[in-house]
């Protein structure tokens, strides 16, 4: 099997500590990531809603370095197919439809239910949930997986977390099969 593509939701962009090891680990070519400018714009109002004290142009410098850090991540020229697919909430379209310029073979969201199986199927696109997607990748790789874990748990010093905690925000995250394989490796992370 060739090294996935995968176009990260929205939901998986925001909150942070799911968007810091995505990140973490397409940087490190476990997989690669794409997205657009329009799942930016989600993910960025979606946080201002909820932490209005947030500002923005620190969100959207955010956006760009996450651009930058990627290779090919930006999407475009998906938008005139958007009409054309059908899906249980017509506002999820720009989504598959990305997805399928992108050359994506899968799309990572919370919201698998959004995205079924036979519609998706016949682009080569499948949904996954975060927790099954990275499972998946911390069995094929858990060298590589664990030093991603490991720099992304290290970064965080203005609060540092012990293994333990930082598994407990993973799990919080719903990150269950993700966190119960890695905790065999703690001394790793």
């Amino acid at each position: 099997m060739g090294q996935d593509i995968a176009l990260l939701d929205a939901n998986i962009l925001y909150p942070a500590p799911l968007r810091d090891l995505f990140l973490q680990l397409a940087v490190m070519d476990l997989f690669r990531v794409r997205w657009t400018t329009a799942i930016h714009r989600e993910w960025i109002e979606a946080l201002l809603r909820n932490e209005p004290h947030r500002n923005r142009a620190t969100l959207e410098r955010t956006q760009t370095l996450m651009d930058q850090a990627t290779r090919d991540s930006l999407i475009t020229g998906y938008e005139a197919i958007i009409l054309t697919l059908s899906l249980p909430d017509p506002d999820d379209r720009h989504i598959l439809a990305a997805a399928i310029v992108g050359n994506c073979n899968v799309i990572v969201t919370r919201n698998v239910a959004d995205f079924p199986n036979e519609t998706l199927a016949s682009f080569g696109i499948e949904a996954q949930h975060p927790d099954e997607f990275l499972y998946a990748q911390l069995t094929l790789t858990p060298g590589l997986f664990c030093t991603a874990v490991r720099k992304v748990r290290a970064r965080l010093k203005n609060s540092p977390y012990t293994v333990e905690q930082y598994l407990a925000i993973l799990k919080r995250q719903g990150l269950i099969a993700t966190v119960s394989e890695l905790e065999q490796y703690s001394a790793l992370i």
